[in-house]
């Protein structure tokens, strides 16, 4: 995965609430257009994390499924801009 993070958060081993809670809350400090790169998030996860974030706050930048002696799953989301977010409603409506 290339590219600039803005955060990085590791949930391996963590209960998937306090995962999603620890990334809703990281996501709410993020200014627009910052990347938070999430080690540990299985595909459920990030489902679940597509719920709980609003739709049209983030969009998904990238995703790796490394197979090593273990499994890691990345995902990157990026926070898209609140004039961005007005636009795609606007769309949508």
């Amino acid at each position: 995965m290339k590219g600039q993070v803005d955060y990085t958060l590791d949930v391996r081993g963590m209960i998937s609430p306090f995962s999603l809670l620890k990334v809703s809350l990281v996501f709410q400090q993020m200014k627009p257009c910052q990347v938070v790169e999430i080690t540990g998030c299985d595909p459920d996860m990030q489902r679940d994390l597509l719920r709980i974030l609003p739709d049209a706050s983030c969009k998904v930048v990238c995703t790796e499924h490394q197979t090593t002696t273990m499994e890691i799953s990345k995902v990157r989301l990026e926070k898209r801009n609140p004039i961005d977010v007005m636009s795609l409603k606007r769309k949508y409506q």
